[in-house]
């Protein structure tokens, strides 16, 4: 097998690889078709180039986000008021405590908030599940927020992520907007193109077209 990379959008593969593929294409039948080595459409080329586009500007706004221990504590400061104890399913419950989540949400800075907690929403017994650990991290006051801090499961934990470093000399610990999603995207979009263009570039020029009366 030989390569060539002098021009590689035309071929990579040497002369005379190429002559073999062109001789063996005119020698065989091809599933009762003829091989006719036409180019890939330019609509089709385009068309993948929109789905790719497509697919990233829609899931971007969701890329590997995490909930935080953030959303939740609005929740968790009103899971026992009277109002809560006073339904009766964990549904009614659940409920009355995301319009309330809801409604703080909407109030912050941060207008993600509320689009966050409708894309993770939670039920009542994961909520007793985490409630105290959120507690016991508002409470203790430490040098990171409930902002910085993971659902994961029944746990929640301060976050993997290492931003700038802050005056105190810690670093950021709050999810970065592309996060590793978008990191993995791109090199599998990447690999996946790169892939391809080596596999349609090994086969000969589309410029060459076998002489297929030679056929048996």
């Amino acid at each position: 097998m030989g390569w060539k990379f002098d021009n590689p959008l035309y071929t990579l593969s040497d002369e005379e690889e190429v002559k073999q593929m062109i001789s063996q294409w005119e020698s065989e039948k091809h599933g009762g078709l003829w091989e006719g080595n036409n180019r890939l459409p330019y609509p089709l080329t385009w068309l993948i180039a929109l789905v790719i586009l497509t697919a990233f500007l829609i899931t971007m706004p969701i890329w590997g986000q995490r909930p935080t221990a953030q959303l939740y504590a609005p929740m968790v400061e009103l899971m026992d008021s009277p109002e809560v104890q006073r339904l009766t399913t964990p549904e009614e419950k659940i409920a009355y405590l995301t319009d309330r989540a809801m409604e703080v949400l909407e109030a912050m800075d941060d207008s993600r908030l509320p689009g966050l907690l409708d894309r993770h929403p939670i039920n009542w017994l994961d909520l007793q599940l985490i409630a105290p650990q959120i507690r016991e991290i508002a409470a203790a006051g430490g040098p990171y927020g409930l902002e910085s801090y993971n659902v994961v499961g029944d746990q929640v934990v301060l976050a993997n992520f290492e931003g700038s470093f802050r005056p105190d000399g810690l670093r950021e610990r709050v999810q970065p907007w592309w996060d590793l999603g978008f990191t993995i995207d791109l090199f599998y979009v990447a690999y996946f193109v790169l892939a391809m263009v080596i596999v349609c570039k090994r086969l000969p020029p589309y410029t060459m077209k076998p002489d297929m009366s030679k056929a048996t």
